[in-house]
């Protein structure tokens, strides 16, 4: 039998609303399993999107479990009304059931002023990664005045803390057009600017030159999936995304560099950079949010930031 989760951050934010009722919290990790740090709980994280509390499950619990957890967070959940909800990701089409309460219209992630539509419960992710956090807020101490390209820009959360800090223009692109029409709709839902975002879908190893016309920019975003067949695998691909940075940032700018790889280190990253774009400076790693502890860092999201020195601009 799996030990039981410590729930004492679920306890506190149950505290909190209590404390602040009608107030909208962050939305948050509360448990992290897949991190490996707790022995027996690999198959099961917990992650908070106000009203709802979402139980994700890699692996089959024992029965017993399962139900010994759900028995554990009812009375938070009923005492601050929120909705239970159990998502089986080891079953096929990852099917979630909601065990407590009701699923509100609109699901949304909250970040300080700023929401977030989530995808319906019939899809296998929500649309937004609270793991991605510490890019977020590296773009948002950046962005001010800057032209940002965001490649594999998913439902847009990037360019939508962008903006909301004063980005002269983001370009989205994706080859997703309904995940760049729903990151149209999370640029509406905060009330910014039409004019300081753009949104192409594009299949971005093909669309270079599309791309390219709408620069130069002073912020590169990648943030590729690993692999997603067809288009992109990131052991391959990911050295054809550095080696255009000259093209797309020719007078310099700063670039984050993304992987959600666990099978592929930091090295890789900076191996990649070191043969395809020498002249990018490494910066640093950014930080992996606490949320998210992991016994080995290298299968963590990674966020490198480099500078690119670019040429000056003709006088």
């Amino acid at each position: 039998m799996p030990p039981k989760i410590d729930l004492q951050p679920l306890l506190a934010l149950a505290q909190t609303c209590a404390r602040q009722p009608g107030q909208t919290h962050d939305s948050r990790r509360l448990f992290h399993g897949r991190g490996r740090c707790f022995t027996g709980l690999e198959f099961v994280c917990i992650d908070f999107f106000q009203p709802v509390v979402l139980v994700t499950l890699f692996a089959a619990p024992p029965d017993t479990w399962l139900a010994e957890l759900l028995a554990d967070i009812t009375p938070l959940a009923r005492a601050n009304s929120w909705t239970l909800v159990v998502q089986r990701r080891y079953v096929e089409g990852a099917p979630s059931e909601v065990v407590l309460g009701d699923m509100p219209e609109r699901w949304l992630a909250a970040r300080g002023p700023l929401r977030f539509l989530l995808n319906p419960l019939t899809q296998q992710n929500v649309g937004y990664f609270l793991d991605m956090e510490p890019g977020r807020q590296w773009l948002e101490s950046n962005a001010a005045g800057k032209r940002v390209l965001n490649l594999f820009a998913y439902t847009c959360a990037f360019s939508v803390v962008a903006v909301a800090a004063g980005a002269k223009k983001v370009v989205n692109v994706d080859m997703s057009k309904k995940a760049l029409a729903q990151g149209r709709e999370n640029h509406h839902l905060n009330g910014l600017d039409k004019q300081r975002s753009a949104f192409l879908p594009e299949q971005i190893l093909k669309s270079w030159s599309r791309i390219r016309r709408q620069g130069p920019y002073d912020i590169v975003i990648f943030d590729p999936p690993s692999f997603q067949r067809g288009s992109f695998v990131a052991s391959k691909d990911y050295a054809k995304l550095v080696r255009r940075l000259p093209e797309l940032m020719p007078h310099g700018g700063s670039v984050l560099a993304c992987l959600n790889a666990p099978e592929l280190a930091t090295d890789f990253l900076l191996q990649s950079f070191a043969e395809h774009c020498p002249e990018a400076q490494f910066i640093a790693r950014l930080p992996s949010a606490p949320e998210f502890p992991d016994a080995n860092p290298e299968r963590q999201l990674k966020l490198l930031h480099f500078e690119f020195p670019g040429q000056a601009p003709a006088a």
